[in-house]
């Protein structure tokens, strides 16, 4: 029992963390920049219980994590009215990237965590680095994911902004369409690949390079071998 907890709390944690500040710095940042939707309803805190959806934010990204070593979850999202920001088109890309900027730091601060404790300590120091580790790893993925250039992830509201309008109106035209696109290419390709013998792994195609690109440079940043 005390394995499991060990092992339950050190994951969990950290993605309720990553996924939750992850919603409230939209929320923080469209407020600051002229829409106070979600400060009226008390969504701009950094207190995780206003942001946890109990499947999307716990046992999801857990069940992934022991089962797949991917991790994958939600938070309740944040309501923001991009036409109430005070340059919607221009303000809306910087409150897009608040919340994968935020998993940087995450990563970033966990991973000089990570170096300055010594598991050989005490069983709270290595109880700390296990969950520092997997701080880096989620925020990272977490940061990778939302940065896809497909709506609604931030990644797309990113492309919408900065993109010509005969390029950006037809991907805002996909966001009613962008979960069930990626559920597609993520899920469903890989099981019809397992089915006719082939590698469909969307997921790591896309993440792989780019997430390990990431963490070696959070590495090289904070001095971690």
């Amino acid at each position: 029992m005390e394995e499991w907890i060990f092992q339950v709390t050190a994951v969990a944690l950290p993605a309720i963390l990553a996924i939750t500040l992850h919603e409230a710095a939209h929320g923080f940042v469209a407020w600051r920049l002229g829409d106070d939707t979600a400060y009226r309803l008390g969504r701009v805190t950094f207190n995780p219980i206003r942001h946890i959806d109990p499947f999307g934010t716990v046992l999801l990204p857990a069940l992934m994590y022991f089962t797949t070593g991917f991790v994958f979850g939600w938070a309740k999202p944040v309501p923001v009215n991009f036409a109430r920001l005070d340059h919607p088109r221009r303000d809306m890309v910087w409150v897009a990237l608040a919340g994968p900027g935020t998993n940087f730091l995450l990563a970033v601060a966990s991973a000089v965590i990570w170096r300055l404790v010594n598991p050989e300590n005490s069983y709270i120091e290595l109880w700390i680095r296990s969950a520092a580790e997997v701080s880096v790893l989620v925020n990272v993925i977490l940061m990778v994911f939302n940065l896809i250039p497909l709506p609604p992830l931030d990644g797309g509201r990113v492309a919408v902004g900065i993109l010509p309008d005969v390029l950006a109106v037809p991907l805002a035209k996909l966001e009613r369409f962008g979960l069930l696109i990626l559920m597609a290419a993520f899920f469903l390709l890989p099981m019809l690949g397992r089915q006719i013998g082939m590698d469909l792994s969307v997921m790591h195609w896309v993440l792989g390079p780019p997430v390990d690109a990431v963490i070696d440079f959070i590495r090289v940043l904070t001095g971690n071998d």
